[in-house]
């Protein structure tokens, strides 16, 4: 005993290990499937197709092979059934008129009966079971109280046909049942009757041998199988040969479609044949040299394009450096000028730096439109970048009235950056602030995470829809063309932020609501190389201000001129940019944020 457990825990052991190798396997194999019937409409029309007709095989056979077991039964059990008759028939007319009075001679007459019954010869039709009822009073003269052909015994007769002949009076019975013959063994049908010898009622048992019908069933049913399965490979050999004739044309056209998108306008797909595909297969070709064209086409006028802006913008410069010294004696000399050639002096020196921030920023443009703007990315502090950039505003924010603060925490955040490009970007981001921002506050918070450092400006003034915040950053756009602005740039400003931002790896987003101001967040990866998956800063803000405690570095430019309306007063303290916010509505350029 002990032994056997040691045995089994052993088994035991191996089979768990077998199952932790197997497990995996299997998985892997699912998971396998899994990607090819989500991928491949081949696959799936295929393995469709045999299921669907394996299923269809399976119950047309399932029922056929019962029809057919069910005819074969009832046509050997109406035989048995009247053999029966015949030969019970027979049994008892031999025990009626039988004159023997010996032990012997009785003997020899069942037995000799019997055999009879049992048609006995090369192949046995039927076997026999006799045997006297139960509690009856033992006469004299009976000396036989049971007898079976060929080693059998009562144990094969079922309880239920038993009870049924018992029961009865001449009634004949019959009942499914197994008989070994040799080591194996066969179905039959058990038939029961009653017959009387010497004054002693028998139960008499013929049992008929199904083998040969079992036989003949379980080839039908074996051709049933093996046609199914050929039926099955061939259908599925057919959906496969026609679902990969149609779906290769499919195929080859995604690959080309994909090629195209790269940049691989010559390719072309493979064209055999006049049928559907061949046609399909001609007008995508078509469609492809079509957009080979316009695109063609279009580069060559966009190339066009940009080399006139930059050759007009390198061009004008050297004139206009001499239109521009020439306004700056006449803006020096204004003070001796009559009133009108003194405003002329003035209108003329602001146009023409005006027109030479626009030529500015259309050889930047171009710079970018050519593909040649370089990034010189140095390790910096960000922190300090911000408080220069709102230092040099610091002339338009009292121009504005506007109070300028910013929120930062106290220590040092380093970042790989352009200080000459996120300078700009930033300068233009507070410049664009104070603008729109109709005399209110306008605030600046630094947040920094593990991979990404955010700077967000919010002003708190006209503010924009969000279509508007979805357009912001395209080329001459603005919200409001016939609304003046005295300090309004070229137009080109936040187009040039957010090619400096993509040069970066970072994101530049907006947010608006009309009457409430308008919020531009800025977030840069901390090292060069990286991405961002989510930003320090959440976009869509609530009311900020200056932190109370010194936890936060802050700084507060303000303004020398009369004090702003109460209703565009600085709102308390509290700093309402949080990281790990959802962006609703974002727009902006870079990859879109990850919530």
């Amino acid at each position: 005993m002990k032994r056997a457990r040691i045995v089994g825990v052993r088994v035991a052991r191996l089979v768990r290990i077998g199952a932790a190798g197997l497990l995996p396997g299997l998985r892997y194999l699912l998971r396998s499937l899994h990607r090819k019937w989500r991928r491949s409409l081949q696959f799936r029309t295929v393995l469709t197709t045999l299921l669907l007709a394996i299923t269809s095989f399976a119950v047309v056979g399932a029922y056929l092979s019962n029809q057919i077991a069910h005819n074969l039964f009832q046509e050997r059990l109406v035989q048995a059934e009247s053999e029966t008759r015949y030969n019970v028939k027979q049994v008892q007319d031999t025990f009626d008129g039988a004159q023997v009075t010996d032990q012997s001679s009785v003997i020899t007459l069942v037995y000799d009966t019997l055999n009879a019954v049992e048609g006995r010869g090369s192949v046995i039709q039927r076997r026999y079971v006799f045997e006297a009822m139960p509690e009856q009073t033992k006469p004299r003269n009976r000396w036989v109280e049971s007898r079976a052909s060929d080693q059998l015994t009562i144990s094969v007769i079922p309880p239920e046909l038993r009870k049924s002949v018992q029961d009865s009076g001449k009634e004949q019975f019959w009942a499914s049942t197994e008989f070994p013959v040799g080591t194996e063994d066969r179905p039959g049908i058990a038939v029961g009757n009653k017959v009387t010898f010497n004054g002693t009622v028998y139960e008499l048992y013929l049992i008929y041998d199904l083998n040969t019908a079992q036989k003949t069933l379980d080839e039908i049913q074996n051709v049933l199988l093996a046609g199914g399965a050929v039926l099955a490979l061939l259908i599925g050999a057919v959906a496969w040969y026609v679902t990969r004739n149609v779906v290769s044309p499919v195929s080859h056209a995604a690959v080309v479609s994909e090629k195209l998108a790269a940049g691989q306008l010559q390719e072309r797909m493979v064209v055999k044949g006049e049928d559907e595909v061949a046609r399909l297969g001609a007008s995508f070709n078509h469609m492809a040299a079509s957009l080979q064209e316009q695109i063609t086409q279009l580069a060559t006028l966009s190339q066009m394009q940009q080399r006139f802006v930059s050759d007009v913008s390198h061009e004008l410069r050297t004139p206009l450096t001499t239109v521009r010294m020439a306004a700056e004696v006449l803006y020096d000399a204004r003070e001796d000028f009559d009133p009108i050639n003194k405003r002329s002096a003035e209108l003329l020196y602001n146009q023409v730096e005006r027109f030479q921030s626009l030529l500015a920023d259309l050889l930047e443009i171009s710079r970018f439109d050519a593909g040649v703007a370089t990034l010189d990315a140095e390790p910096g502090d960000i922190g300090q970048l911000v408080s220069h950039v709102m230092e040099g505003v610091a002339p338009v924010a009292a121009e504005y009235g506007s109070v300028v603060s910013l929120n930062a925490p106290p220590d040092s955040i380093i970042v790989d950056m352009d200080d000459r490009r996120i300078d700009r970007i930033l300068r233009n981001l507070i410049l664009n602030a104070l603008e729109h921002g109709e005399g209110r506050p306008v605030n600046i918070s630094v947040a920094a995470n593990d991979n990404a450092v955010a700077v967000a400006v919010r002003d708190h003034g006209i503010g924009m829809t969000p279509a508007e915040a979805a357009r912001v950053f395209d080329r001459f756009w603005r919200a409001d063309p016939a609304r003046a602005r005295t300090t309004g740039g070229s137009g080109l400003g936040l187009s040039i932020a957010a090619e400096d931002t993509k040069l970066h790896n970072g994101w530049l987003q907006a947010w608006g609501s009309k009457g409430s101001g308008a919020n531009f967040r800025l977030t840069l990866p901390l090292r060069q190389g990286e991405s961002i998956t989510k930003s320090p800063l959440q976009l869509e803000p609530v009311d900020v201000g200056l932190h109370s405690g010194g936890s936060a570095r802050t700084m507060l430019l303000l303004d020398h001129s009369p004090a702003p309306r109460a209703d565009s007063a600085f709102q308390g303290p509290g700093d309402g940019s949080g990281p790990g916010a959802t962006d609703p509505g974002t727009a902006g350029t870079g990859t879109k944020e990850g919530s």
